[in-house]
């Protein structure tokens, strides 16, 4: 962290650079090239290791950006805020019915209420596009004719960390058959692509890459990073690695269903990484619990600072609405007692997770009378009653820093995983169970023994086996946003609506297999601004599965 530590002052300001050169509507108008202007010190273009580390930084550096789309929505807060609406989106992590004063701003993505004109959609385009444009700007100084080793490596890691955000705006935007609407002519669009050498002029008719094209593009960016990427003299945590690069191979092969591929990477990433799975002690701990960047199975992670402007509001950041702990946000079952909308598992999945797995753990019982009360380890074990009263099975995975509880300024300053050995491990196993279940079962047994000393894989089909490695998947990334792309590609079914169900009564929908809403649409703006887009955008996903037609005011349009 020493690194980190001693240019962290530079980093707001370099991010603050890199944003304020995108304006605020689409992919088109993402094409403006930056100058170090007046917002930039002398002393922070003194030597060109400086820019560039703070050029590289202002990449981590903006995904807990505050505000990105303009509105000051409660639900803007940059990275983790879409890795909880990629959760709501599923049946795995539960949200209010938004009449509880209005506190939950996640009710609406979780309804599946998604269309192309509405703040929700400009949030999610902008802020990927942002974030691509910090990687873009990185590299126009990281340019491909500089030949050292050491900028070629920064440019390995600016390449690799644009790769994560278009492999993520692909598989969300790709446009895959659902029960609601067919559109054979959108299947396989993802995004437009944009380097750091489109012109404005070619933004304006840039049309949606084919799931192959995306593809191609991808794999380029991370082949380049995998060849240089350690020749980078800056080396964080909360910077793209090559074990990071391997992992995010493992993904882009899982997503083209190129399964021996992504075996291949994935158990790279985890041999390349020195991680390991964690304990039961290190995984509950209240203290060091998924909060911090030395967390020994996290492959790569993101880190608040106490000047970010996520963490100035207090409320509106990851800690706020993820840890129940919390006593000043949106979670915090002391603070708002029925009124919190604490991160909640669903029962469904909290029953088939066995007592003996210490991951259970990490949710509130929703009977006081459980004896896994006593293996539940809360910062405050005074609050258990609350919890129990007001939040049964919230989960306690993500901890406020240092065990502070009141002090926004204090307990927000965590870092957050982006990529953990254990989800690479999970995609080995689910990888190999596609073309030999056994070799995948063995694999996903191994695995168990760090979780559950009791485990047995009883079935043994290959729908089957996949299916029990994903739910065992789902269970240990938990939270961290990674469900919605397994259920997107597996065409699985959102299952909500059934007897016991925890999921509020206008929540409770049940899909044949993946929902409409898991192909989201892109901002109008793009379309109006791209003709290459214009008449090729993912449809609106209104009132599809029931539940009002208009559950946002009429002043929630996006401009």
């Amino acid at each position: 962290m020493l690194l980190y530590n001693m240019i962290s002052k530079y980093i707001s300001k370099y991010a603050a650079l890199a944003v304020s050169a995108v304006a605020t509507l689409g992919l088109t108008s993402c094409l403006d090239e930056v100058t170090p202007t007046s917002t930039v010190t002398d002393s922070m273009l003194e030597t060109s290791s400086t820019r560039d580390e703070a050029l590289l930084m202002a990449m981590p550096s903006y995904l807990t950006a505050f505000n990105s789309g303009g509105r000051e929505e409660h639900y803007d807060f940059g990275y983790p805020a879409i890795m909880r609406i990629r959760d709501v989106q599923t049946a795995d992590l539960t949200t209010t019915d938004g009449s509880q004063d209005g506190y939950d701003h996640f009710t609406n993505f979780s309804r599946g209420y998604m269309t192309q004109s509405l703040a929700m959609e400009q949030f999610l385009w902008q802020f990927y596009n942002k974030a691509v444009q910090t990687c873009n700007i990185a590299l126009k100084e990281f340019s491909a004719d500089e030949d050292t080793p050491e900028r070629m490596g920064m440019r390995g890691q600016a390449r690799a960390f644009r790769a994560m955000l278009y492999l993520d705006m692909a598989r969300i935007y790709e446009f895959l058959p659902n029960d609601a609407f067919a559109n054979a002519d959108l299947i396989g669009l993802t995004v437009p692509i944009v380097t750091e050498n489109t012109t404005e002029e070619e933004g304006r008719n840039n049309p949606r890459a084919t799931h192959a094209e995306m593809l191609k593009f991808i794999l380029d960016d991370l082949d380049y990073a995998e060849e240089h990427i350690e020749d980078s003299p800056v080396m964080e945590r909360t910077l793209p690695t090559l074990a990071a690069v391997y992992g995010l191979k493992a993904r882009a092969y899982m997503w083209d269903e190129n399964y021996p591929k992504a075996a291949e990477y994935a158990a790279m990433a985890v041999d390349e990484s020195g991680c390991y799975p964690l304990s039961a002690s290190e995984w509950n701990d209240a203290t060091s619990g998924f909060n911090s960047l030395a967390n020994p199975s996290w492959i790569w992670g993101f880190q608040y600072v106490k000047e970010d402007d996520a963490v100035s509001t207090g409320i509106v950041n990851w800690i706020s609405f993820q840890s129940p702990e919390n006593q000043f946000g949106y979670a915090g079952v002391m603070m708002l007692g029925p009124s919190c909308v604490a991160p909640v598992v669903n029962k469904a999945m909290y029953d088939r997770v066995s007592d003996t797995d210490f991951r259970k753990y990490t949710w509130i019982p929703d009977d006081m009378d459980s004896p896994l009360w006593n293996e539940v380890q809360l910062a405050n074990e005074e609050s258990a009653p609350y919890f129990a009263y007001y939040a049964p099975l919230a989960g306690v995975k993500f901890r406020c820093a240092m065990r502070e509880l009141a002090d926004p300024n204090v307990s927000c300053v965590v870092a957050v995983p982006l990529m953990r050995v254990e989800e690479m491990m999970l995609i080995e196993a689910e990888a190999e169970a596609h073309t030999n279940a056994a070799a995948g079962k063995a694999l996903l047994e191994q695995f168990m023994s760090y979780r559950d000393p009791n485990y047995e894989c009883t079935v043994s089909s290959t729908e089957d086996v996949v299916e029990e490695i994903v739910f065992q998947k789902r269970v240990e990334l938990w939270g961290e946003g990674q469900a919605f792309f397994d259920i997107k590609r597996l065409n699985y079914p959102i299952v909500r609506n059934y007897a016991g169900s925890n999921w509020p009564a206008n929540l409770l929908y049940n899909t044949p297999g993946r929902p409409a809403w898991m192909n989201w649409p892109i901002l109008i703006s793009e379309s109006n601004n791209n003709a290459g887009v214009r008449g090729k955008n993912n449809p609106d996903v209104a009132g599809c599965y029931g539940g009002p037609e208009t559950p946002v005011d009429a002043d929630q349009s996006a401009e």
